[in-house]
């Protein structure tokens, strides 16, 4: 905005985690709306900021562009109200200390040591969210082991994963915890 340039985002539901959110905030959102899904309103969010052309919702199945689709069609942006309900439901989830991977694996990428970083976090969050280490244990064999990428105990903490990540994320910090959790 500041250059005048049109905006494009990317990643407006966190990588799938607002999608599925957790259960206090879920229920500031159903109470509010309760025909509405919960990407709907990160995307209906991010389309209504001044000067976005474009929301890159990140769909992974056919239902998921069909809901995308329904509110996109006659687009209509969120009002005070339904910013007020999102305002109150940011201060339920800032409370929660999740680790903000969106899984673009820009970090991966540069990574010497193949660790599965992405999906650590995204174990981590399960963990951190819904406070079930078995389904945590679970998605951390799936997006780690099962993809082919090696566990957090094997980071070598060069910080190159650091350097590619658009997030700012304390990696090396993060591994470490998740080496302690799971």
């Amino acid at each position: 905005r500041r250059l005048n340039k049109p905006i494009v985002i990317m990643e407006p539901v966190k990588g799938g985690l607002l999608a599925d959110p957790p259960q206090a905030v879920a229920d500031i959102l159903k109470e509010a709306n309760p025909g509405a899904s919960y990407p709907s309103w990160a995307i209906r969010y991010a389309a209504g900021l001044e000067g976005v052309i474009t929301v890159l919702s990140g769909m992974s199945s056919v239902e998921q562009m069909k809901d995308n689709i329904s509110y996109m069609k006659a687009f209509q942006p969120l009002n005070d109200q339904e910013k007020a309900v999102l305002q109150r439901a940011r201060a339920v989830l800032a409370g929660i200390p999740v680790i903000p991977c969106t899984t673009c694996n820009y970090c991966a990428k540069v990574c010497p040591m193949n660790i599965g970083i992405s999906g650590t976090f995204s174990a981590m969050n399960l963990y951190t969210l819904y406070h079930n280490k078995e389904r945590a244990l679970r998605a951390e064999h799936f997006e780690v082991e099962d993809a082919g990428k090696r566990r957090a105990n094997e980071c070598i903490r060069c910080g190159k994963c650091e350097e590619a990540c658009p997030q700012h994320i304390h990696i090396r910090e993060n591994l470490a915890k998740a080496v302690e959790v799971l």
